[in-house]
This record gives structure tokens, sequence and C-alpha cells, in this order.
């Protein structure tokens, strides 16, 4: 308890650089571009596939096992195969940001995608006829049906993504990659507990923050299915 009662005055005298070493502000800034970048770019490549799998109806045996294999293999070893990988192939950045955004970024794509496919996929198929029947070219049936319709699901995927990578980006200390988990392993190592208790205590509330953001912006693109003006009688 008395280690709790430190973390408080522990964020306070380490918000700034402090001994040559970056303070909680520039650990949180890093914090937040690795998840940033990270999630950016599964979002370039799980939303386009997944529209696409979802549409046109096909390859969803693909996508199915895609997105099993990647919730299948736990976090850390996805880091560890990412980083030796990079250390024979590529050394020159494995020792930074790019072993844990690649990583991240495999970890971030699977429930982006299943939801995402999932989304489109459960439109009620009448209407997507009738919307054909109208004259709606399929690119706009796409965009102007199937997505909003598709959009409180998907954002649901990104929502899960967004946690996961939050919460998996402290494991980016464990290869010079920064982040808010250098305070989590420096403070272990060095038996600083009030450290190691103020990163887990730093991670949850941006997460927490990350949380409320998107469940606003889910809120948002849900379609809303009664009339504004329609009263109860």
């Amino acid at each position: 308890m008395h280690s709790f009662a430190q973390v408080p005055g522990w964020i306070t005298s380490h918000w700034s650089a402090l001994n040559g070493e970056p303070g909680v502000s520039a650990r949180l800034v890093q914090h937040i571009e690795l998840s940033f970048v990270s999630l950016a770019i599964a979002l370039l490549i799980a939303v386009p596939a997944g529209l696409w799998v979802g549409h046109r109806r096909r390859f969803e045996f693909l996508a199915v096992s895609t997105a099993n294999i990647g919730r299948a293999i736990p976090s850390f070893a996805v880091l560890v195969l990412v980083f030796v990988f990079m250390v024979n192939v590529w050394p020159e950045i494995a020792f930074g940001p790019g072993p844990t955004v690649v990583a991240l970024t495999l970890l971030a794509i699977p429930p982006i995608l299943t939801n995402t496919y999932v989304g489109v996929q459960s439109v009620d198929a009448d209407t997507v006829e009738a919307a054909r029947g109208m004259g709606l070219r399929e690119r706009e049936v796409l965009t102007r049906l199937e997505i909003p319709l598709a959009a409180p699901l998907m954002m649901a995927g990104i929502r899960t993504a967004a946690l996961q990578v939050i919460a998996t980006a402290t494991l980016a200390a464990l290869v010079a990659g920064g982040g808010l988990g250098r305070f989590i392993v420096d403070g272990y190592a060095q038996q600083d507990y009030p450290q190691a208790i103020a990163g887990a205590v730093l991670v949850a509330a941006l997460a927490l923050v990350v949380e409320g953001l998107l469940a606003l912006v889910e809120r948002r693109v849900t379609p809303r299915t009664t009339s504004a003006g329609t009263e109860s009688r």
C-alpha cells in the first residue's frame, strides 16, 4: 500500500526529463505514437480486405483462419519472432520501434478484419438486392448501404484492437522500443516499485481514455433505427 501511495508523487516528480532520462510525458508520447502508427497500418490493411471479403462473400474461410491464427499466437511470442527476424534480416532497425510496430500491427489486424467482413456480410441480403434493383452500382451499395450498417460492428473491432495494441505496446521496452512499458521494466529491475506501479497505472489510464473516446465514436456511427420525431404514446 505504501508503494501505491507514492505513485502520484512519483508521476509528478518524473513528468519531465530527469537526469537525462525521458520523463512521463515523453514516454507517454512514445506509447501513443507506437499505438497510433500500428493501429493505422492495421486499418489500412484489414478494413479494405474485410470490406472486399464481406461484400463479395468470398474467401471467408481464409479470413477466419487468418484471424484465428492471429489470436492464437501470444503477443510476446509475436514480438520475439518479429525481433529475431529483424535482427537477422534488418539489424539496423531491430533495436527500436520497428519490431514493436510490426508485431502490434499483426495483433491488431484479426479483430478489425473479422468485425469488418462480418459486419458487411450480416447486412440483409434482400436489402442489398433491392439497392441493386434501384440501380445502385456495387461501389454505391458498399459505401451507401453496407458500410453505414456495418459501422457499429466495425468500430467494435477497432476498439478491441486499440485496447490490445495499447496494452501490448508495453512490451516494446523489452526490445528498446520505448513507451510506458519502460517504467514497468526498469521499476522491477531496480526494485523501484512506485515506478513500476506508475507505469501500469499510466497504461491503464491511457487505455480507459481511448476506450471512452472510441465508445463515443461508435455511438455516433450507429444508425438510428427509429425516427427522432416519434414519441411514445
